[in-house]
């Protein structure tokens, strides 16, 4: 299908993008595309106009800071896969990045975009739940950051206001870590996945599609808090959760997924 008609501007920073978006309440930001460009062919999305944000290099990067590790919105995927900090502080966004689509998709995509999409089969938003990231963004009235167990609010919504953009995700260093998941193809959306992190000596559990936003498995965490196994633990998986019915399963297969996944993702850590 055809995309409705659109302007389409590129901005040369990141308060040119504000101000561009402060001047047209149709406008969205497109930053890889993966996300947008889909929406737009099936006219999901009619946006009066496309501020092109992909190529603001002052937000993209990986770095250390302190005892945190702040990642540039724009941040490609890719990037994410060989960054060497995160190799040694993070490897589980490294690992989770590299299981997003295919080479093409990895080498456009970015994680604020995928972030900000606020897709509940999202990889990466699950990752950065898990994490208790911080999530920096920039709008007319300046800086806030908002907690990640903050930011997903609904299906493909969040905290963020229409004037404001995603800049910076920051999370604490985490040595062990993993995510799994499972999907009809190699390439597809997670049917189910399941991020599990220790985290300053707790362990932290996410989930994926099982619900309108991802989640966290608190009722997992507290029975591992409280002594319980890692079998007895993933009893509580669907606790709480509403996964949805669609071609790729019912809830009540998902839910069993979800079960099988975090009794192996525990085993791991």
């Amino acid at each position: 299908m055809i995309p409705a008609a659109f302007a389409y501007e590129r901005a040369g920073s990141v308060d040119e993008a504000l101000a561009m978006l402060g001047s047209d309440e149709d406008a969205k930001l497109l930053a890889g595309g993966h996300s947008l460009i889909p929406l737009l062919r099936l006219r999901f999305a009619r946006p009066s106009t496309l501020i092109d944000i992909g190529r603001l290099s002052e937000l993209r990067y990986v770095r250390e800071d302190d005892d945190r590790i702040a990642i540039g919105a724009l941040t490609r995927h890719a990037d994410l896969v060989r960054d060497p900090v995160l190799a040694a502080h993070c490897p589980l966004i490294s690992d989770a990045a590299a299981g997003i689509g295919d080479a093409q998709v990895r080498h456009r995509g970015t994680i604020g975009g995928s972030i900000a999409h606020g897709d509940p089969a999202s990889d990466l938003a699950t990752i950065v739940l898990t994490l208790d990231a911080d999530l920096v963004v920039r709008g007319p009235n300046g800086e806030r950051t908002i907690p990640a167990a903050e930011f997903f609010t609904g299906m493909f919504e969040t905290a963020l206001a229409r004037e404001e953009i995603l800049t910076e995700i920051r999370v604490s260093k985490v040595q062990e870590g993993t995510y799994l998941k499972i999907a009809r193809r190699s390439e597809d959306w997670a049917t189910v996945g399941v991020a599990a992190a220790r985290v300053e000596g707790r362990v932290q559990v996410g989930l994926t599609s099982m619900g309108a936003t991802p989640l966290r498995a608190r009722s997992v965490e507290d029975a591992l808090a409280g002594g319980a196994t890692s079998s007895d633990a993933a009893t509580h998986t669907a606790d709480g959760t509403s996964p949805p019915s669609d071609v790729s399963g019912s809830g009540e297969y998902r839910a069993h997924l979800a079960q099988v996944l975090v009794r192996r993702a525990l085993e791991q850590l």
